[in-house]
């Protein structure tokens, strides 16, 4: 980063932002097929109903609160590498953090879908809305869902408009740079800016004040999320270390989701010099302590079922490691806290390949956590008369692909049309040179 000036890291971030190639296009069309091809399914449940989903007694909840759940932890590492490490100063995350604010800003977006694809008649969502209403259909402010609903609005709101505020600046550098339709886009996204000594101090202050309103968001939002299951009296699901173990979770795998997004993106845009080795390095110790934190909460879990006495939590636990679930249990095991520990290696921490390798393996091992909490505790509840088994079905699966499609989509499109690397951040880690901040 030392071998760089002011002007290379402008053209470096600026370039990013030329006019797409042809296999751009493909990309980006072919993830918006399967987010087209999601939603007709999602179609097709509506006017067939539920029960095409695989959602039926025992098993009320499966793959898409599984999704619900597992998108809105995703959401959760662009606020920490944007807002908490930005209070620490921690400088490693100036080059990576405006990707995984656009993450945040996506993952969020593709949450707030499932409740609604849940919900199943979706044409009557409003009446969960508190509104004076001739029905006097008022919502029950004690349950955990009216919070998920608030908690979930506020996140986006915030995230959104920290992620705008972020980039204004960068924005007002690509509107000096383009012509046409993009100068004409950038001008209307930069407000105004151009650089003043008033406006740096503004935007400064602004985005400190949104940089602590963030924080605790990130405890907050998935703490109402695991109170869907805490609150209950769902064996393997009354537990009060449910909060701090989801946040942990959605970190993890936050994080995890940034790595395997930004390798490719790295290599798309050739941004070699500006996201650099030591940056994934640092998000692999960041991983690294998430996994530890993940791993003891998973044996603390059993450790309450057994000290606790209470028959039912103990059968629960023991079935989900030698029941029907029992390949999902030891999957989000293995990946969840055994592979991880190989960031203890320098060599795992710092070689490209196996950060991809490991980073998927985490997504997917935070996938199958939520499948496990859910499914596991609602297929064996209390009375064995009760009891059944559920499989997703085709049309659950497609619907998830189609999620993924919505994101991806989202993520390409703001990568090829707005600065992926924050320019007035990186430039900080330019030591100094005073012929060439006056020549810019």
């Amino acid at each position: 980063m030392e071998n760089l000036s002011y002007k290379d890291v402008n053209e470096l971030v600026l370039s990013t932002l030329t006019p797409p190639k042809k296999y751009y296009y493909v990309i980006v069309g072919f993830f918006a097929l399967v987010f087209a091809a999601g939603m007709s399914i999602w179609l097709y449940m509506i006017l067939s109903g539920l029960g095409v989903a695989g959602i039926r007694h025992p098993v009320m909840w499966g793959v898409f609160i599984t999704n619900f759940v597992f998108w809105v932890g995703i959401a959760h590492s662009g606020t920490l590498i944007s807002a908490i490490l930005y209070l620490f100063r921690a400088e490693w995350r100036m080059s990576i953090y405006r990707s995984a604010e656009a993450m945040t800003v996506f993952a969020v977006a593709t949450a707030g879908m499932y409740p609604l694809i849940h919900l199943g008649r979706v044409w009557v969502a409003y009446w969960i809305f508190p509104y004076p209403n001739e029905m006097l259909l008022w919502p029950n402010f004690k349950s955990p869902l009216v919070m998920d609903v608030i908690a979930i609005t506020t996140y986006l709101t915030v995230s959104a408009t920290f992620f705008l505020i972020g980039l204004v600046p960068d924005i007002a550098a690509a509107r000096e740079k383009s012509t046409g339709w993009r100068k004409k886009f950038y001008t209307i996204l930069s407000f105004g800016w151009h650089g003043t000594q008033e406006q740096w101090l503004h935007y400064s202050r602004a985005y400190l004040f949104f940089a602590a309103l963030a924080t605790p968001l990130v405890i907050s939002v998935h703490s109402v999320v695991s109170w869907d299951f805490a609150l209950s009296i769902v064996p393997g699901w009354h537990s009060t270390i449910f909060a701090p173990y989801f946040v942990a979770g959605a970190i993890h795998s936050g994080l995890a989701l940034v790595i395997t997004l930004l390798i490719p993106l790295r290599k798309i845009f050739k941004v070699e010099k500006l996201i650099t080795i030591n940056n994934f390095e640092n998000m692999a110790k960041v991983i690294l302590l998430t996994g530890l934190i993940v791993g003891y909460a998973y044996a603390i879990e059993y450790f309450i079922a057994w000290y606790s006495g209470n028959p039912y939590e103990l059968a629960i636990f023991k079935w989900r490691a030698s029941g029907d679930y029992a390949l999902a249990f030891w999957i989000m095991v293995l990946c969840n806290s055994v592979f991880p520990l190989l960031f203890f290696i320098k060599k795992f921490r710092t070689n490209l390949t196996w950060l991809l390798v490991i980073s998927i393996l985490i997504n997917v091992g935070m996938w199958f956590e939520r499948y496990v909490i859910i499914v596991t505790s609602l297929a064996h509840d209390f009375l064995p008369a009760a009891w059944g088994n559920y499989a997703p079905t085709w049309v659950e699966i497609g619907i998830s692909l189609g999620s993924w499609g919505f994101f991806l989509t989202l993520f390409f499109l703001f990568a090829k049309f707005l600065p992926s690397i924050s320019i007035t951040e990186v430039k900080e880690l330019i030591p100094l040179n005073k012929k060439e901040v006056d020549h810019e």
